[in-house]
Order: structure tokens, then C-alpha cells, then sequence
């Protein structure tokens, strides 16, 4: 139909609607020459002769590809199957519709109520073979128009990001320059808040501990003030997310990826629905370049950092699981010689329960009996003992190694706390500054911008605090004496203050694997040692039998009671234990009950007194007998006169019977008022005797 021809009566008694779309909210903002285009089409909805004309224009800033909801389509079709619409009026095809579907769905329904199609070339009717080819020609021709201006942005795009001169959004802690391109983010805060995260992780190897360490320091973040851009931070304390999207990013390696994400498709409520920020894996993203750019850390570094990550994430198939503290000091470490499936960490009895690795994976999947069992105290045990033996020709090094270590971190806290310093005291001065140039009278901002620079003052006051007692409790650099540091290694590793966790994390450090067998006619945990230089050793512990436990008395402990016993009391063998300074099995002090209970479960003999004719006396024995004191026998036993035997160091002095009796005694006890020297022979007096 010609644009100038008549509608019909029935045509124009019904309402005409001037349908308005953009297909961004940036288009809707900035391209107003187009809103107001479309909103024209009202007048010529006037001169065709329309009294009632709708305007829907609930689709300002919606893309018209079929695949987000479009209420001010959904109000067009509705009016059209009620039959309240005459005529549509759009600026061209790709107003109402980018895809066939819709724009030929929007065709039929104005063909069945007979309603026209109006733009600025003329008024259609879908009603007519011709009227309808054309439009649906217009309908295509949109389509595939939006089709070729998406491939070819796309192919551009693509084409500038294999080169990498694709200028895509950076993480915190680079920027894009006009002139040099890519590089550091000229703040030296920001840069050592992301170097910290790094330096962090390759001391503690777990994101956890890394918020845990720069939390308590109470170290902050920047984060874009508008959420977006890069421009302008503020700091805020430091959170997990942080530190992972840190530690995961591939940007920091100094490698420009592109592509790591994907576009899905789904289909909901009948209509199509795309989803985005889907992650791809590595081997799938479009592109990589590693060494594009000056990095924080090296590739090999990031490799390595990832792989940890994976080891550290809980329940996750494959891999040794990362030290997470408990009792059990090689869970996760274990691996079944007979099946290959990793050992569980069991516990029974009453809490804290009896320690147990078992391998039952099979039990759960297959329903057959798990492989074997064993207790984890002895195991653990032997493995730690393993460990420092292998560590210690290495201990001097490692502790002066380690007291750099924590000398720099110590300079790196500083520095962090120093910059903190420094931008707020610029904050503080840049406050002052404003405040000295605002009109006095003008309260309403001067209150506003007082209490600002009060809050900068604070601040700085705050920083220096911090610095001051970071430095304070840093002590003098004093070179330690280590040379007799590898024997106190077993102190250190069984010191109150070391955690299991601490713990875990050094058996980790040195073993990769432990491939555990039950010998059970020797009864006897098989443990081959695969260490992380690639060596393998192989450990023995024996197996304890059903019911027994592992607070057995020592043998050392029991040798004592075999040597005293049958010639001291029980109270003479628990007094002598504890000043060795040996406890029970279940590490208690020594009582004369323990000590005759001990005896008795191992078959040893009774003490034997003075009184059934024994052999030998005690010391205050041997003083009653003689009729002196007991420091007088010490004196004795010291010069050598009364032959006297101790069976181990701090036990009780042992004298027998018939050495008291003798002559050499009998003289040195005559010598009442003179006093008692040892005797040297050879010597001449200074004295003469007359």
C-alpha cells in the first residue's frame, strides 16, 4: 500500500501504537537523536488519520535478540490478539525484532486482526502476498545484519587480542599508559599489597593462612572506588577473595589471556537465556602469551601456585591433601600397597578416641574388607623421628636460612606499614590543605571538611602507632650461637608452642607419598619413604596386638627397677626415677604403688631389708649400725675409707654389711675430735708429733 493511500474505517477506529527500542543502556543515554526519531513516528501515526496513539517504550536499552525478556514486546502482542491495535509503527525492522522468530510472530498476528505495519517507507499489510514477502525480507535482512556486525566485531576483536594489543580490563596492580602501553600500577602501594599476597602463600602455601597472617597484621586492599574503573582506590581490609583472585590470576605471571571465559545457552520459560563468565580450562582459552608483559611472579612460579591450590581444596580426588591440623600428623599422606586408594583417619573409643589409619575405601565401594589397620600413634611416631634424622646435618643451615627469612619479611612488614604512613600523611596534608582554602564562614563545609581532616589526623596517628610497635618488638640482630642446634631439634619439634598443623606442614614439605604394607606374620607396618628429592627409603614399626597400648613403661625405667629391686624399697626406686627424671608410660611421677605394681606385672623380685640378713645397707642404715651420722658416711664413701656402689646415677648409695666392720672405718670413726682428711701418701707433715 502507498504511503499516502486511506487506511480503512475499521482500521482507523482502533488505537495505533508507536513501538520505541534501543538496544543498550549506553545507546538509550547518549543516542537521543534516535529516541527522538522513533518518538516522530506518533505525528505520522496523526497523518494517517490514528485519533488514539499508545507509546511503548518499555524496552529502552534492551537488546531485541530473543534472548533477555522484553515486557514492552510482551504488551504489543498482547494488544494485538485482544484486537485493540490497528497499526504498528516502528523505525525500521530492527526495532521490534533482531531474530525471525519474533518479528514474523509480530507479522501474523497483524495479518489475523488485520492491523498494518507502518515505518517511514510506507504501510504494510500482512494480509497481502507482496506486503508480506517484503516484510519479511526487511525481517531477515535485520537478522542477518545483526549477524554480520557481531562477526565482524568479534573477528576484530580476536584478531587484536592474538597480538595482545587487545586492551581488555587489568587487575589490580597494572594500568594501561597512552604511551608505554601495559605496565605496573604506578602506586607502590598497591604493588607491594599484591607483592605481599605472593611473598605469603610461598611461605604458608595455603590462601587460608594467607588472609589469617595479613589480617592479623591488619594489612588493607585497594578497591576501585567506583567498583569498575581504575582510577581512584579505596583501602579496605583484606578478604579471601582477594587472595585467591590474586593467586589465580595468570595476568600477575606476566601472561595477556584472552578468551577464558564462555558464553551458554540455555533454554527457560520457552525463551533463550545466555549466561556469561562461564571459566574454560587452560588448554581451551583463545589466547595466551606468556612473557607479554613484566610479572609479579614467573610462570613456573604460578604453575607451581596452582597446582598447590588444587592439592589444598578439600575432598577433591588425587593429590595429598594440605596440612589442616588434628591429631593425625600423615593424613592425607598415606597410600594402600595392596589397592593404591589413600588410608582414612579413624578415631574410637571416648574422646579424643585411639588414633587409627585404616584402609577401607574398598569396604564402601566394593563391599569387601577393607586391607588392613594399624594404630597411628607408634607410626607417626617413627616418622617424625625419620624426619629429624634426616633433617639434622641440614639444621644449622636451614636456622640461619630461616632467621633471614623472617629478617626480611620483617623489613617487608615495615615497608607496608611505612606506605601506609606516608599516603596518610599526605591524605592528612591534602585535608589541611582544603580546610585553609574554604571560606570560615561557610560552616556547613567547613564543619564537613574539619571533621575530615580529623579523621586523616587519626589515621596517621594510628599508622605511627603500628610502626613504632612493629619496630619495638623487633629484636637487636645479634648473629645466635647454633652450634649445638642439631641436638635440640627434638625439643623444638615436640616444644608446647609448635601446632600439629606446623607440623604437618614440614612432613609435607620433605615427603611427597608413603606407600604403608602389613607384614603380618612379623607383625610389622612396612612404610616406603617417597621424598621429595626423589630418594626412597623404607621403616619398620612394629605392630601392637589386640588391646595393646601405647603408654607401656619404658625400658629404661624398667632397667632401673630390675637393678634396684631385691636391694632398695620401692620408695628408695621411685624417689631415684623421678630425680633421673623418667615417667611412667602415661608420663606421670613415680610412686612407691606404681613402682610395686610395675614389679609385679613383670615378675621382678621384692626389696629384700636389713632385717632378713641382707647383705647390704643403705646409707642410714649403715649411720644407725655405726651409731653416726648420715653426713658422716657420705664423708666416708667421698674419702674413699667405706667402699660404697650406686647401681645408676641418683640412686641410693649401696654399702655392704661387712665393710662397716672393718679396720680402716674403725680408725677414721676413732678420729672423733680431729678432723677427717683424706689421707695422702707421701705427704709430710708440717707439724711435728711431739
Amino acid at each position: 500500500m502507498h504511503a499516502l493511500d486511506p487506511l480503512p474505517r475499521s482500521v482507523l477506529t482502533r488505537k495505533a501504537v508507536v513501538y520505541v527500542r534501543q538496544s543498550s543502556p549506553g545507546q538509550a543515554r547518549v543516542n537521543l537523536e534516535s529516541q527522538r526519531r522513533q518518538y516522530d513516528l506518533v505525528d505520522l501515526a496523526r497523518l494517517h488519520g490514528f485519533e488514539t496513539v499508545d507509546v511503548i517504550d518499555d524496552d529502552l536499552g534492551v537488546s531485541a535478540s530473543g534472548m533477555v525478556a522484553r515486557p514492552g514486546f510482551e504488551r504489543l502482542v498482547a494488544g494485538l490478539c485482544a484486537g485493540d491495535i490497528g497499526a504498528v509503527l516502528c523505525f525500521d525492522a530492527s526495532r521490534v525484532a533482531r531474530n525471525g522468530r519474533d518479528w514474523h510472530h509480530i507479522v501474523e498476528l497483524c495479518g489475523l486482526v488485520e492491523a498494518r505495519v507502518i515505518d517511514h517507507d510506507g504501510v504494510y499489510d500482512p494480509r497481502h502476498p507482496n506486503d508480506r514477502l517484503l516484510l519479511g525480507m526487511k525481517g531477515t535482512i535485520s537478522e542477518f545484519e545483526l549477524g554480520v556486525l557481531r562477526a565482524r566485531m568479534h573477528d576484530a576483536r580476536s584478531s587484536k587480542a592474538a597480538r595482545g594489543e587487545l586492551r581488555i580490563p587489568v587487575p589490580i596492580g597494572y594500568v594501561w599508559d597512552r604511551q608505554i602501553g601495559l605496565g605496573f600500577d604506578p602506586d607502590v602501594r598497591v604493588q607491594e599489597a599484591v607483592r605481599q599476597i605472593f611473598a605469603r602463600f610461598r611461605e604458608l602455601g595455603t590462601g587460608r593462612q594467607v588472609l589469617l597472617a595479613l589480617a592479623q597484621e591488619e594489612v588493607s586492599f585497594p578497591r576501585p572506588s567506583d567498583g569498575r574503573t581504575m582510577i581512584s582506590f579505596d583501602w579496605i581490609p583484606i578478604r579471601y577473595r582477594n587472595v585467591m583472585s590474586v593467586l589465580k590470576n595468570p595476568f600477575y605471571a606476566g601472561a595477556y589471556a584472552y578468551g577464558k571465559t564462555e558464553r551458554r545457552t540455555e533454554i527457560v520459560d520457552g525463551r533463550a537465556r545466555k549466561s556469561y563468565g562461564s571459566r574454560k580450562p587452560m588448554e581451551e582459552w583463545e589466547v595466551l602469551l606468556k612473557n607479554h608483559h613484566e610479572g609479579y611472579i614467573d610462570w613456573e612460579e604460578f604453575e607451581r601456585n596452582q597446582a598447590l591450590i588444587v592439592t589444598n581444596t578439600y575432598g577433591k580426588a588425587g593429590g595429598t591433601k594440605s596440612g589442616r591440623g588434628g591429631r593425625a600428623l600423615l593424613a592425607g599422606l598415606l597410600s594402600c600397597a595392596r589397592c593404591g586408594r589413600k588410608l582414612a583417619v579413624h578415631y574410637s573409643g571416648r574422646p579424643p578416641g585411639r588414633l587409627t589409619y585404616r584402609c577401607n575405601r574398598r569396604r564402601g565401594e566394593l563391599g569387601v574388607e577393607c586391607c588392613f589397620a594399624f594404630g597411628g600413634v607408634s607410626v607417626d611416631a617413627a616418622i617424625a623421628e625419620e624426619i629429624l634424622r634426616t633433617v639434622e646435618p641440614m639444621a644449622i643451615e636451614a636456622s640461619l636460612k630461616a632467621e633471614q627469612t623472617r629478617v626480611e619479611q620483617q623489613h617487608e612488614r615495615e615497608r607496608v606499614v611505612e606506605l601506609d604512613l606516608q599516603q596518610a600523611r599526605y591524605d592528612a596534608s591534602l585535608a589541611e590543605r582544603r580546610y585553609a582554602a574554604c571560606d570560615p564562614d561557610n560552616r556547613l563545609i567547613a564543619a564537613q571538611l574539619e571533621k575530615a581532616w580529623e579523621a586523616t589526623l587519626q589515621r596517621v596517628q594510628a599508622c605511627e602507632a603500628r610502626l613504632d610497635a612493629m619496630r619495638s618488638t623487633e629484636p637487636p640482630t645479634v648473629v645466635p650461637d647454633l652450634a649445638g642446634l642439631a641436638g635440640d631439634l627434638r625439643a623444638a619439634w615436640n616444644a608446647p608452642g609448635v601446632s600439629m598443623r606446623a607440623r604437618q606442614r614440614l612432613v609435607r614439605a620433605l615427603i611427597a607419598d608413603i606407600i604403608v604394607d602389613v607384614d603380618d606374620e612379623a607383625r610389622e607396618v612396612v612404610l616406603t619413604i617417597h621424598w621429595r628429592g626423589g630418594q626412597h627409603s623404607r621403616l619398620r614399626v612394629k605392630k601392637r596386638r589386640n588391646g595393646q597400648h601405647g603408654h607401656g613403661t619404658s625400658e629404661e625405667a624398667l632397667a632401673v627397677i630390675r637393678s634396684m629391686a631385691g636391694r632398695w624399697s620401692d620408695d628408695h626406686i621411685a624417689a631415684s626415677l623421678n630425680r633421673m627424671g623418667i615417667p611412667t608410660g602415661y608420663g606421670n611421677g613415680w610412686t612407691a604403688r606404681r613402682v610395686a605394681g610395675t614389679r609385679r606385672k613383670r615378675g621382678i623380685r621384692a626389696y629384700h631389708s636389713s632385717e632378713t640378713d641382707a647383705d647390704w645397707r643403705t646409707m642410714t642404715e649403715a649411720a644407725k649400725e655405726l651409731g653416726v651420722s648420715n653426713h658422716v658416711i657420705r664423708s666416708l664413701i667421698k674419702d674413699g675409707v667405706l667402699p660404697a656402689e650406686q647401681l645408676v646415677p641418683c640412686a641410693p648409695w649401696q654399702i655392704r654389711a661387712e665393710d662397716l666392720r672393718s679396720e680402716k672405718v674403725a680408725n677414721a670413726l676413732s678420729q672423733k675430735k680431729a678432723p677427717r682428711r683424706a689421707s695422702c701418701e707421701g705427704q709430710m707433715s708440717m707439724f711435728s708429733d711431739s
